[in-house]
């Protein structure tokens, strides 16, 4: 978030300084952990409308953004709007109509079209390494993108638009001004994006744990990322472009950062060879653990005053909410600056 926000506000000519607790190269919190999924249908199943609302004005603001970077740096981020698969295996076929029913109260009248139920054919037509598969859901207005390719890409933007770094500083905020250990600077606006580097600051602010694995096999090629539904977890892969899978589902209420646990591991490996027995074969070649910011209800919190902005708790719907809130946040300020000006 800190990063992506001082990217859009360079470009307004205003200066920027960007601190970071920890490495910029490789950044410690959730988004260099994550899948990079932008699904507002799939997540509307769990969560408010606002989630919905917000990630479909993401969906829209990642395509120019997407190419406005990769021009200005010369990388692909590679974002991708192909939608995504819903599956369930036989005796789980039952959690299929469930989730339509689900999303299909939830969601307006005229995009109902977006949830589209699945034959064998048409399954196999879409993705056909699901072939085990009898029936599916197509939700078609989702999408993805790499953040171990973003991250790097917003980085080096960041040094083009002669954003000034400062890593390795951790910082508590306050009204235009940051704290440093040994130092203090001053600022017209201040934007505290700490994540959960910001207990101090909001009240219930919470890490929930999440596993990944990534794993690398040239046997499966899936074309968009696949949900596989279970009574217990909602299995995730996300295929990139270098023939790696990002595989998750855990979701856990603790502040652990300790590696990922046998039991973990052996869920998400079952599930995934489960889609496809080829992946019996896949290398483990990552595992990743994180936290994600969360707030008691789950949702986003925007606080602004006189020179400060505090933007927080995106939970598991980083990539889903960033560009919606940035957006929202980039409005704030132009406010406040022009009633300093």
């Amino acid at each position: 978030m800190g990063r992506l926000l001082a990217w859009r506000l360079s470009r307004q000519d205003l200066e920027i300084t960007l601190f970071e607790a920890g490495s910029l190269a490789v950044p410690a919190g959730a988004c260099w952990a994550a899948a990079g999924m932008i699904s507002p249908l799939s997540e509307l199943v769990h969560s408010e409308q606002k989630i919905y609302q917000l990630g479909l004005r993401s969906l829209a603001l990642w395509e120019p953004w997407a190419a406005e970077l990769e021009a200005l740096v010369g990388r692909p981020v590679s974002f991708r709007r192909a939608g995504s698969i819903v599956v369930a295996h036989g005796r789980d076929r039952a959690e299929l109509p469930m989730f339509v029913r689900e999303l299909q109260s939830k969601l307006p009248s005229d995009s109902a079209a977006d949830v589209r139920p699945l034959d064998r054919a048409q399954l196999q037509k879409l993705e056909p390494a699901l072939e085990s598969f009898e029936t599916g859901i197509f939700l078609r207005d989702e999408g993805d993108i790499d953040n171990r390719r973003l991250l790097p890409v917003l980085l080096e933007s960041l040094r083009q638009q002669r954003v000034t770094l400062r890593e390795h500083t951790a910082v508590t905020c306050e009204r235009n001004t940051i704290v440093t250990e040994d130092a203090q600077y001053h600022f017209d606006c201040v934007i505290d994006c700490r994540g959960l580097g910001a207990k101090d600051a909001i009240n219930g602010l919470r890490g929930v744990r999440g596993e990944v694995l990534v794993v690398q096999t040239n046997e499966v090629q899936l074309q968009r990322p696949v949900r596989l539904l279970h009574p217990r977890y909602q299995l995730y892969a996300v295929p990139r472009s270098d023939g790696s899978t990002v595989i998750g589902a855990t979701e856990i209420e603790s502040e652990d950062l300790s590696p990922i646990s046998v039991r973990s591991t052996m869920e998400l490996s079952s599930a995934l060879y489960s889609l496809h027995p080829a992946f019996a074969e896949a290398r483990i070649v990552e595992s990743r653990v994180n936290c994600r910011p969360a707030t008691m209800d789950n949702l986003p919190t925007v606080h602004c005053e006189p020179g400060l902005v505090r933007l927080n708790g995106l939970y598991r719907h980083g990539y889903l909410l960033a560009p919606a809130l940035a957006e929202q946040v980039e409005k704030i300020i132009a406010q406040q600056l022009s009633e300093v000006a």
